[in-house]
């Protein structure tokens, strides 16, 4: 094996543990990191060194009580901090997060036995090499996720764990052991007793991953304990010639359609949400969801808040939701309309779901997608030629109209809007003067 490439400032933590008589290895991420050809962000020490005695070996160092109470003190080397962590085992775990006991042991197989997945269960030391008890190096040459010992038992300990799979099976493409994926769906529910601000940011990292499609569609009796909501779309059939697939399965193709940016991604899965509510069948047979982009946004809002999601996460995934049937008409003034009313974020966005919405319909109807890239062919040029689409972009600003003689007040917006919306529709120059003089005149019409 090649040399294990780590920092000089990790390197002397090892070495002045080993020194000191302590045996001391890379373990977790770091080490399947580097075995994976990734460069590690993080590096993790375990020893079996007591915490008190690691505060000994580095009497001359900052040491800072990080995790004491469960073994861990964080050593600053180089000015670095370097996280180190007694060998240790778990008691119970009466939060379903952390052990409520630990007990220290000088064995690094007990430890790693009580780690989530085998791909993160593999300890280094430049003496000692690779310490694999649970064949997590072969798990990784095949690109396997497989949880060390009773899956059950590892994800009853700490049921984020399920989710944490999922996300590193989305990220990595790695499939899931079948015991491992069969215990993660039947300790779904574990996952109410996990708190929503966890949940939110690993669902959140999950969704962006690569292989999003196949996790979701495999675990999606999971997904429907984070998000209930979602369960009537599950083998909903559309009765639509325009949708070859059933509402999860097209919202699921959605999202992993679009680039891996959680605002998209979310906007992706959740856009038809509402659509089970308002299904009806015409006289023709054919499938229905009259306003379920309205219902659908309600409902995205919902989930997005019970999530603990940012609020800029929140308003776009939910406005995108609320947006995405919304009809632009190819012509110039209608982009321009439509870049005013939304913004450009808002409206890049919403051409990137309408896109992967249409490939997700039916990827062989190129209808849709030649339409989305026309309009964004017009948007980019109204850039390009700097053309007015908001009221920053107009040649008058409310000084201008006060100089005129209309007086302060909400009134001076209203006009600039006026302004606005005729030089989009092209009934007016955005010039000064011919801006002024409209804006005088729709002042004494409304006097």
């Amino acid at each position: 094996m090649k040399q294990f490439d780590y920092p000089d400032e990790v390197a002397a933590v090892l070495e002045r543990l080993r020194s000191g008589g302590y045996e001391a290895y890379l373990v977790g991420g770091c080490v399947r990191d580097f075995l994976s050809g990734i460069r590690a962000k993080d590096h993790d020490i375990a020893t079996s060194a007591k915490p008190e005695e690691v505060k000994g070996v580095f009497h001359d160092h900052t040491v800072i009580e990080t995790g004491i109470k469960h073994g861990t003190v964080t050593v600053l080397s180089g000015g670095s901090p370097v996280e180190v962590t007694t060998f240790r085992t778990d008691g119970e775990y009466p939060d379903r997060r952390r052990p409520s006991e630990v007990s220290f042991t000088d064995s690094v197989v007990e430890d790693l036995s009580r780690r989530d997945f085998t791909v993160n269960a593999i300890a280094y030391s430049p003496e000692s090499g690779l310490i694999d008890p649970f064949g997590g190096v072969d798990d990784l040459k095949s690109k396997i996720i497989r949880a060390v010992g009773d899956p059950e038992k590892r994800f009853s300990e700490d049921p984020l764990r399920i989710l944490r799979g999922m996300r590193f099976a989305s990220v990595t493409g790695f499939e899931v052991e079948d015991y491992t994926a069969k215990s993660m769906i039947s300790s779904g529910h574990l996952l109410n007793f996990v708190s929503a601000e966890r949940i939110g940011k690993e669902f959140t990292d999950m969704i962006c991953g690569k292989a999003v499609e196949d996790v979701l569609l495999r675990f999606r009796d999971i997904v429907a304990v984070i998000i209930p909501e979602l369960n009537g779309s599950f083998d909903h059939d559309q009765m639509n010639p325009h949708h070859c697939y059933d509402i999860y399965t097209h919202s699921v193709r959605t999202a992993a359609a679009l680039p891996s940016e959680p605002v998209l991604r979310l906007a992706g899965l959740l856009h038809d949400i509402g659509k089970p509510e308002t299904f009806s069948v015409g006289p023709d047979g054919v499938g229905h969801f009259y306003g379920h982009a309205k219902i659908s946004a309600e409902i995205t809002e919902k989930v997005c808040l019970r999530l603990k999601l940012d609020s800029y996460t929140v308003r776009m995934v939910t406005e995108l939701v609320r947006r995405h049937d919304y009809m632009i008409e190819p012509e110039m003034k209608y982009i321009r309309r439509a870049v005013s009313k939304f913004g450009e974020d808002l409206f890049l966005k919403l051409m990137e779901l309408k896109r992967a919405d249409g490939l997700a319909a039916d990827p062989g109807d190129p209808t849709k997608q030649d339409l989305i890239t026309k309009l964004i062919s017009l948007y980019e040029q109204m850039v390009e030629e700097d053309l007015c689409f908001k009221i920053g972009d107009l040649a008058i600003n409310g000084d201008d109209l006060i100089a005129a003689g209309i007086p302060e007040g909400q009134r001076i917006g209203r006009l600039l809007d006026a302004c606005l919306q005729a030089v989009i529709s092209d009934e007016l120059q955005n010039t000064h003067d011919v801006l002024i003089s409209y804006a005088i005149i729709e002042n004494q019409k409304n006097i």
